[in-house]
């Protein structure tokens, strides 16, 4: 073999090595050949819904939050357990994180007392003019996780069945830690 084929070899080579990578990864990321991960397990919100007209009153820190429906079904005492519970599990990052409920003049009274025996959670009354305003896109029916500076991020089911109630506070325990890990405000 001669010197010169060597040359074309190496060259080729080179190519084969560096090149044909970088044009497979431009493809890859132009046709979505790849699913694209993601680390939380809510649902993200896209865009993040500005809430700063329902937690003006509340502390300067991260919040779970839940609306409180006018009848308070299982789906409801889930919420509202799963919400404290969860609060209650952040250990010592718990100064960081606050559990607001969102009370409006057609509020289940049963739940707000209930709520008034949890302890750490705070309940806003608003006027639901605010609460459909700032929730305009997005069903109340859910329990959401709100940043510092008042933006929905995150969104969970709400449901009926205790055992999924339990696997979704989980899943929020998880994506709460991992913000607060993140986090360096609130």
């Amino acid at each position: 073999m001669s010197i010169k084929n060597n040359n074309k070899m190496a060259l080729i080579l080179l190519v084969v090595v560096f090149v044909v990578p970088v044009i497979m990864a431009k493809f890859a990321l132009e046709y979505n050949w790849f699913n694209k991960a993601s680390t939380n397990r809510g649902e993200l919100l896209d865009p993040t819904i500005v809430a700063a007209d329902l937690l003006e009153d509340a502390e300067k820190k991260w919040h779970f939050l839940y609306i409180i429906p006018e009848q308070c079904d299982q789906a409801c005492e889930n919420a509202i357990y799963s919400v404290s519970q969860v609060k209650t599990a952040i250990g010592r990052e718990a100064d960081r994180v606050n559990a607001v409920f969102i009370a409006t003049a057609k509020s289940d009274q049963s739940a707000l007392e209930k709520i008034a025996g949890l302890s750490d959670t705070q309940v806003l009354h608003k006027e639901q003019e605010n609460v459909n305003k700032v929730f305009k896109d997005v069903p109340v029916n859910a329990i959401f996780i709100a940043d510092t500076l008042n933006n929905i991020v995150l969104k969970y089911p709400n449901t009926p069945d205790e055992e999924q109630a339990i696997m979704d506070s989980r899943d929020m325990l998880a994506d709460m830690k991992k913000l607060l890990k993140l986090s360096r405000i609130g």
